[in-house]
């Protein structure tokens, strides 16, 4: 019935730091339309991007910044992701570390965005 997930909303404090921080440490592309909520483009995917108190309707019942715990598959090897994350300062706070995702064994770093946000990046293996 359901084939995957086009996109997610985040709520953030500040659209700019948060796109900022995420077209530097993981390449995505923001994209601003007239009339629609920022987003960040990575693959086929995208997460819109709203500001507390200047959400979109409808919306969450109770849309928090800081409240997102979610996780990404690269692209890239793990290890160029980390070193991203090394070059921007960003600190991770678990990982490598194996976990099990959708599609089975995978390695995940985790670390924190602007709002607090958990983003967990994960690489399948062969």
């Amino acid at each position: 019935m359901i084939t995957g997930i086009d996109h997610f909303v985040l709520t953030v404090r500040s659209v700019e730091a948060t796109c900022a921080f995420y077209q530097r440490v993981l390449g995505f592309k923001r994209v601003d339309a007239p009339n629609l909520p920022t987003a960040l483009f990575f693959g086929t995917q995208k997460i819109n991007v709203h500001e507390a108190g200047h959400t979109f309707e409808p919306k969450a019942r109770a849309p928090t910044p800081g409240s997102a715990d979610f996780c990404l598959v690269a692209a890239r090897p793990l290890s160029e992701i980390c070193a991203s994350l090394a070059g921007n300062g960003v600190a991770v706070e678990v990982g490598p570390v194996e976990r099990i995702g959708a599609r089975g064994p995978m390695m995940s770093v985790y670390f924190r965005d602007p709002d607090g946000n958990l983003v967990e990046v994960s690489e399948y293996g062969p």
